[in-house]
C-alpha cells in the first residue's frame, strides 16, 4: 500500500468519528441538552444536511490544485467538531454538527479523484477502498473510543477527539500526499453535464434510498441494543467496535470484488443481503444473539456496497468526476438524514425501538432493484 493513501484515509476516519460516533452517544446528548431521544435524532440529520450544502460547493474550487483543497476540508473538520464540543444549547449544537458536515462530501469527492490518480493501474477500486477504510477503522476504533470517553467523561470530550484527529490529517496531508493538477476544467456548467444522463441517477437513488433504509435501525442502534434486547449500557462500546468490525469486513471485500466482477453487480448482492437483515432485525431484536448478529450484518453490507457506489459514479460522470464522486456522499447522507426522521416516527407514536428497522426495509429493498436494473441496463457488455 503506496503511504500517501494513507492521510486520504486519516481524513475519513475523522469523518467517520463526527458523523458515526453520535448514533452511540444519543443518549447522553439527548440528556446533556434536555431534549428527547427523538429529537436528538436531528443532529444526525443536520450533519447530513451539511454534507448536502458542502459537496457542490467544489464546482467553485475545481481550478485548485486538490491537495490544497483537501488541506482546506480538514480544517472545516476540525472547527466543525471543536464548535461541537463546546455548544451550550441544542441550536447552537445543530449549527456545529450542520458545519462538521460541510467537508464531508467535498472530501470524499475530492480524496477519491486522488486515490484513483496515485493507484496502480487496475487497482483504482482498491485504492478508493483504502481512502474510504478510514470511515471503517472510525467505526471499529474512533466511535467505540468516543462512546467510552463520553461514557466516562463526557460526550463533550468525544467531539474533541474528532476535531484532533482532523488536525492531525492536516498535518499529514501536507507531508505524505503528493501534488495532484487539478481536473480538467469544463466550465461551469461542464460540470454538471453528467447529470443529464441516466446511469448517475441510478446509481445516486441507489444510495439513498439502500442507506435510508440501514439509518432507520442504525440511528437508533444505542437504545435497541439496551432496551431491547437487553445489553448495559457499558456493554455498548464493546458492541459498537463488532459492528465496526463489520464494517472494516464489508469495505475490503466490496473493493477487491469490485476489481474482480463488475461493481454494480457487487453493490446489488450487498444491497439485497441488507433487506433480509433489516427484516430480521424487526424480528428477533429480542434475541441479543441474533441482535448482535443482524447489526454486524447490517454494517457489513452498508460498506460492502459503498466502494463499489464510489467507484461506479467515476466511470459514470465523465467531465464532472469530481462533483459526482462528491454527490455520491450527498446520496448516503440525504438517505441518513431520511431515515433517522423515518426511523424515529415510530418512537414518537411510542411503538418500540425494533420499529425502525421495519421501516428500513422498504428502502433497502427499492435500492435493491435500482442497483439490479442498472447491473443489468449498463454492466452487460
Amino acid at each position: 500500500m503506496k503511504k500517501s493513501l494513507l492521510p486520504l484515509a486519516f481524513g475519513t476516519l475523522a469523518l467517520g468519528v463526527a458523523e458515526f460516533v453520535i448514533m452511540g452517544i444519543l443518549p447522553d446528548i439527548a440528556q446533556g441538552l434536555n431534549i428527547s431521544i427523538a429529537k436528538a435524532g436531528h443532529l444526525i440529520s443536520a450533519y447530513a444536511l451539511g454534507v448536502c450544502i458542502g459537496a457542490p460547493m467544489l464546482v467553485l474550487v475545481r481550478k485548485q490544485p486538490l491537495k490544497r483543497v483537501l488541506l482546506i476540508l480538514a480544517a472545516i473538520m476540525a472547527v466543525g467538531n471543536v464548535g461541537a464540543s463546546l455548544a451550550p444549547d441544542y441550536w447552537t449544537m445543530l449549527f456545529a454538527r450542520l458545519v462538521s458536515g460541510l467537508p464531508h462530501g467535498a472530501y470524499f469527492g475530492v480524496a477519491s479523484i486522488v486515490a484513483e490518480k496515485l493507484a496502480d493501474k487496475g487497482k483504482g477500486a482498491q485504492a478508493v477502498s483504502i481512502m474510504i477504510s478510514g470511515m471503517t477503522f472510525a467505526n471499529l476504533i474512533g466511535v467505540p473510543a468516543g462512546t467510552a470517553l463520553s461514557l466516562y467523561v463526557s460526550w463533550r470530550s468525544t467531539f474533541l477527539l474528532a476535531a484532533c484527529w482532523a488536525f492531525i490529517t492536516y498535518v499529514f496531508i501536507s507531508r505524505w500526499v503528493p501534488q495532484v493538477d487539478p481536473m480538467p476544467d469544463n466550465g461551469f456548467k461542464g460540470q454538471f453535464r453528467f447529470l443529464k444522463t441516466l446511469a448517475p441517477w441510478m446509481i445516486l437513488t441507489a444510495t439513498m434510498l439502500g442507506n435510508g433504509g440501514v439509518f432507520c435501525c442504525y440511528s437508533y442502534i444505542n437504545p435497541l441494543l439496551t432496551q431491547v434486547a437487553g445489553f448495559s449500557s457499558s456493554r455498548i462500546t464493546y458492541l459498537m467496535i463488532l459492528a465496526g468490525l463489520g464494517m472494516v469486513i464489508g469495505n475490503l471485500v466490496g473493493g477487491r470484488m469490485s476489481d474482480r466482477f463488475t461493481p454494480g453487480r457487487v453493490a446489488a448482492s450487498a444491497q439485497g443481503m441488507i433487506c433480509l437483515v433489516l427484516t430480521g432485525m424487526f424480528f428477533f431484536a429480542t434475541n441479543p444473539f441474533l441482535a448482535v448478529l443482524c447489526m454486524c450484518l447490517c454494517t457489513t453490507g452498508l460498506f460492502a456496497v459503498s466502494t463499489p457506489q464510489q467507484v461506479l459514479i467515476i466511470r459514470y460522470a465523465k467531465g464532472g468526476e469530481l462533483l459526482g464522486a462528491a454527490c455520491v456522499q450527498v446520496a448516503f447522507n440525504l438517505g441518513n438524514a431520511l431515515g433517522a426522521y423515518v426511523g424515529g416516527l415510530p418512537l414518537e407514536a411510542g411503538k418500540g425501538y425494533q420499529y425502525p428497522a421495519l421501516l428500513g426495509v422498504p428502502f433497502a429493498f427499492f435500492g435493491f432493484l435500482v442497483l439490479l436494473a442498472f447491473s443489468y441496463k449498463f454492466e452487460r457488455k
